[in-house]
């Protein structure tokens, strides 16, 4: 095969789908953003992300960094908590070619799932305070693609015999 050959082929019909499939598919990467999915706000700090993962903060800022270069993840910075020492100013979330991508990849279908999963997880005092804390707002494109209703479970009636 020569070099034109392999040119061609990556230039190929499918070599996005198979490169964003790759980046997608890569575990801690695919881990990453399910839990930015899950989070409240979608907008998760570093503090949370380990916790989440489980993986070291090294292991997931190359995983970030990775993201953020292929434009699915943005840093978002909270200029007011930057001097403020047990507050997190630096957050990752999705800018609006990621939701395109989650959209097109089937990602967003899973929004409630990935959402009751981070609010049934039990966390650290630190994690949770994470949570709380502000944060900026993600442009509202992205907003919108993240947004579904929740459901009413306390007007669910699960008694037995139904």
């Amino acid at each position: 095969m020569s070099e034109s050959d392999t040119g061609a082929a990556d230039a190929g019909p499918f070599a996005e789908q198979q490169r964003l499939f790759k980046l997608l598919s890569q575990d801690t990467r695919h881990l990453i953003i399910q839990e930015i999915l899950g989070h409240p706000a979608h907008l998760a700090s570093l503090a949370e992300l380990e916790y989440m993962v489980g993986k070291s903060q090294a292991a997931i800022k190359d995983q970030l960094e990775a993201l953020i270069e292929a434009g699915i993840l943005a840093r978002y910075t909270y200029e007011p908590s930057e001097t403020k020492r047990d507050l997190p100013s630096q957050f990752y979330g999705f800018t609006e070619r990621g939701v395109t991508v989650l959209h097109d990849y089937k990602y967003l279908r899973g929004l409630p799932v990935a959402r009751a999963l981070y609010e049934n997880t039990r966390k650290t005092e630190k994690v949770e305070r994470h949570e709380a804390a502000p944060r900026p707002a993600l442009p509202t494109a992205v907003q919108d693609a993240l947004a579904f209703d929740e459901p009413d479970l306390e007007s669910v009636d699960v008694s037995p015999g139904q």
